[in-house]
């Protein structure tokens, strides 16, 4: 589970791959099926590099709810990783293309200026299927008492 604090340090996460970039070749491993033939460590895993910038917090005029305002950024050939939220998640392509996929209804391909609305509790997947790294704006309702994030 990511809580809101964590949401911020992850962030630390974007710095980390920019270092990666940054190594000589020699620092890569090879892979040829991939462009440019290496993969650096930051690749090794799927959610490797996604990062969850808190922009806002503010307290609902609903008791016990609160507004999260977050930029996601998705690497190309990543995803964000199975996981819902304790509320609804009303969202915004800024740049990029995702695969939305959902544990109980047909995924959605989402290109750049495509909005997006998941319901509470439903678990989902944000793959980057385009050319770049795909940005995301989402704004959530959800409960202030449970995490922001849970992953699956």
């Amino acid at each position: 589970m990511i809580d809101r604090r964590s949401v911020l340090r992850t962030s630390g996460v974007a710095a980390a791959g920019v270092l990666a970039a940054a190594l000589p070749a020699s620092a890569a491993v090879a892979d040829p099926s991939r462009p440019g033939g290496t993969v650096s460590a930051a690749d090794s895993g799927p959610t490797d590099g996604v990062t969850r910038t808190l922009l806002q917090e503010h307290p609902s005029p609903a008791e016990g709810w609160e507004a999260v305002q977050t930029l996601v950024e998705i690497p190309v050939h990543k995803e964000s990783g199975r996981h819902s939220h304790p509320g609804v998640e009303v969202g915004y392509i800024v740049r990029g293309e995702v695969l939305m996929a959902f544990d109980d209804r047909p995924p959605l391909r989402l290109r750049t200026g495509d909005p997006f609305f998941i319901p509470s509790g439903v678990i989902h997947n944000a793959r980057n299927i385009g050319r770049v790294t795909t940005m995301m704006l989402s704004t959530y309702m959800v409960d202030e008492t449970k995490p922001l994030v849970t992953t699956y």
